[in-house]
């Protein structure tokens, strides 16, 4: 095995998944995530801050791929419609892991401090496309209030493609939800 095998990341949160559904969190150790990989313990810590950080993997490329398609909207779409369109861009890359991700999403919800490391990423995105937002050319409190109804959006849509019986794509969930936020807007 070479000193960075492929899907090293992907590897790495599996097998902490697994760990931590058959073990628990609090009980699952860095080295034993990283044994489960067939890793080491320092590849771990060369992808990941700590244990926590292994159920968010890439989370910080995600929120500056959201942060760069929405500055590179075209400027004609609307500030909504450009975040909307950043967030679907790679929502099929979310389908293919539906399965992790509702994993992931049971020991969340099961763990505070998992869900408080959720909500600074949360905060981090909506930081982003405030940003974003602002290079746009839309002014605050604007910028920082289309941000935040978007991550609630996001939120809402990823809840509900998890939940899912019929199984449609988190592309489907985002479209839904951001078209029953144009729908309120519009009725305010």
């Amino acid at each position: 095995m070479g000193r960075w095998p492929g899907g090293t990341q992907e590897r790495l949160q599996e097998a902490a998944i697994e760990l931590f559904t058959e073990r628990g969190y609090e009980r699952t150790t860095v080295a034993e995530i990283a044994t489960r990989a067939g890793l080491t313990e320092r590849t771990f810590y060369n992808h990941f801050a700590d244990k926590r950080e292994v159920l968010f993997p890439a989370q910080d490329r995600f929120t500056a791929e959201i942060r760069e398609a929405v500055t590179a909207a075209p400027p004609e779409q609307s500030p909504l419609d450009a975040v909307l369109a950043a967030f679907t861009a790679g929502s099929d890359w979310f389908d293919q892991r539906r399965e992790a991700a509702r994993r992931r999403r049971h020991l969340l919800d099961a763990h505070a401090d998992l869900r408080e490391r959720e909500q600074a990423k949360a905060a981090a995105l909506g930081e982003a496309i405030t940003d974003a937002l602002r290079a746009r050319g839309l002014p605050d409190p604007a910028a920082t209030l289309t941000a935040a109804v978007s991550v609630a959006a996001h939120q809402l849509a990823a809840a509900q493609w998890l939940a899912d019986p019929q199984r449609g794509t988190l592309g489907h969930h985002l479209h839904a939800s951001f078209e029953d936020l144009h729908h309120t807007a519009g009725t305010w």
